[in-house]
């Protein structure tokens, strides 16, 4: 066969099979409309009247205790909106005062926590402006272009005359608070409800009272005592997640006296419910009710990665509330609390305890001066171990005491120095002005590095004190950490770049020398303690860091 004959015989072929499939296709289709006509002609002949139609039944209420309590505590739940115009600022302006002691302003405060406080779930995963420093409450919206932002939050009412407690980073910073009843009607757009007014509000737990203009009684929540509450209670958590009122959620007490320290900003006042029922942005100044229908906490705060509820949310302790609002709706509309003039530090290695001598109580680090422990005669180094003969197992123990007294009234401290006991009657002052004013130094890095003999066993660089930075701190003397290695024991126990060390393990460091001998003294499992002062927080007094040697 010639190569043409090929090639036609191939193209014939090809023909051929398109036809047969085209041919294929249009039978198939027509079969279908076929098929699908006569199973619709069945349909349509279907004879179905004995087919019983359906009926709604009955409302069945089965009365369960969660609607039960919903159904009473939720009349007194309301929704907060505010407005805010963002008002142009100074940079670098802090937004809340920094503690005096970048601890907090207090004599029984806690190193590394400051009145910042925890940040607010919302502004931490959601990207929004510090609800602590200005930036309203939870939802902000319609800031990015400088107009008037507005946020969203909850709150219950707690006084029919229209007193109402929520959060204070709710409320704060707004130019105008409208609140919504939970019988109120919704009026759409532009509805914002009742114009509110802030009677006190408490930066150092979050709390805010705020109060709308009633001529009827309002409904009102049944305050219980947050210490009944035990891990596993069943608890409701109520309030406008994402705007959506009365909304109701269930989980049970996951855990009591929660610190939110992950920042190193926790207040020393914020010790929390944790809870895993749903807590979400809006949610905040709601109350966490327990099966008794009493509210034992208000919803704050939550831990996440994923910028929503994961089953860990915070809510502070009714108690607290009760404490706190007694005093803001008091004649002054703030809240007092003593001190004794002292900061301490919260945390300490389990080094510092053996290495002076006790197993509980409080390291007193400084002592304010012309302050009340100043005045009965008390020292930093000194270990708190009663307040009027009642033990003082923790720091907790003591701020939970002194903070607690008026201003004016006494307290026998009863302490410990060199191993052996002593009191004191110290007269309790408030501690916004015994604080007030206070302000930090700042590092002083003039002087050249120098190494020494001690920098491979501790892993770090030092060099003497400047005559300016020593003179800041008070002190007579002591070197200076330039350099941490990292991964070395310095590093291991986080002692930080810049501080002075005036001490280890109870000797004096007052230069290159006597630092040399005192580290060189140290061996392979020892304890270390180290007394160090900031440069850049000169109120914070003595830092005891400490660890063991490897």
């Amino acid at each position: 066969m010639s190569k043409s004959s090929l090639s036609q015989w191939i193209r014939n072929r090809r023909l051929s099979a398109t036809f047969s499939v085209l041919a294929t296709l249009t039978i198939g289709i027509l079969i279908g409309s076929v098929l699908a006509g006569r199973v619709h002609g069945k349909e349509a002949g279907i004879d179905s009247s004995d087919a019983a139609p359906l009926r709604i039944p009955d409302p069945i209420h089965l009365g369960n205790q969660f609607s039960q309590i919903a159904k009473e505590v939720g009349p007194a739940v309301v929704n907060i909106n505010t407005e805010s115009t963002p008002h142009q600022e100074k940079v670098g302006r802090n937004h809340r005062a920094p503690a005096p002691n970048g601890n907090g302003d207090d004599q029984d405060d806690q190193q590394g926590n400051n009145q910042q406080g925890m940040q607010d779930f919302f502004n931490k995963f959601f990207g929004g402006q510090s609800p602590f420093g200005g930036g309203g409450g939870e939802g902000d919206d319609g800031g990015g272009d400088g107009g008037t932002r507005r946020a969203l939050g909850s709150g219950f009412i707690v006084d029919p005359r229209g007193y109402i407690i929520t959060n204070n980073h709710v409320v704060d910073k707004a130019d105008k608070i409208y609140v919504k009843l939970a019988s109120d009607p919704d009026g759409g757009p532009g509805d914002n409800g009742r114009p509110a007014t802030v009677v006190g509000v408490d930066k150092d737990t979050d709390i805010a009272v705020i109060k709308i203009d009633t001529k009827e009684p309002l409904p009102t929540v049944k305050l219980g005592n947050s210490d009944g509450a035990d891990v596993g209670d069943w608890v409701l958590a109520i309030g406008s997640p994402f705007g959506l009122a009365k909304t109701v959620s269930a989980g049970i007490v996951s855990a009591k006296n929660r610190t939110l320290d992950g920042d190193g900003n926790s207040s020393q006042f914020q010790r929390f419910i944790q809870t895993d029922a749903a807590i979400n942005p809006g949610n905040s100044g709601g109350p966490l009710v327990d099966m008794a229908g009493e509210v034992i906490g208000m919803n704050t705060a939550i831990y996440t990665q994923s910028s929503g509820y994961e089953g860990i949310g915070f809510a502070m302790p009714s108690n607290t509330i009760i404490n706190v609002y007694n005093m803001l709706i008091g004649p002054e509309h703030k809240v007092v609390r003593g001190s004794i003039g002292i900061t301490f530090q919260g945390e300490l290695p389990a080094a510092v305890g053996r290495i002076y001598h006790f197993n509980s109580g409080v390291l007193v680090n400084t002592v304010e001066p012309n302050g009340p422990a100043a005045s009965a005669g008390i020292l930093p180094g000194d270990i708190i171990v009663s307040v009027d003969g009642k033990p003082v197992k923790s720091g907790d123990d003591l701020v939970a005491d002194v903070s607690s007294r008026r201003p004016g009234s006494s307290a026998k401290i009863g302490y410990m120095r060199d191993g052996k006991p002593n009191t004191a009657t110290v007269t309790i002052a408030d501690r916004a002005k015994l604080f007030a004013g206070r302000l930090g130094g700042a590092p002083d890095d003039s002087t050249p590095d120098q190494s020494t003999s001690a920098e491979n066993k501790l892993g770090i660089t030092v060099h003497a004190v400047a005559m300016d930075t020593a003179s800041k701190l008070g002190i007579n003397g002591g070197v200076q950490v330039t350099a941490v290695r990292p991964g070395s024991f310095a590093d291991d126990i986080a002692l930080p770049v810049g501080v002075v060390i005036t001490s280890i393990n109870r000797k004096d460091v007052t230069d290159i020398a006597s630092y040399t001998a005192a580290v060189n003294s140290l061996k392979s499992g020892d304890d270390v303690v180290f007394i160090v002062r900031d440069p850049r927080n000169k109120a914070a007094g003595n830092t005891y860091v400490g660890g063991t040697l490897p």
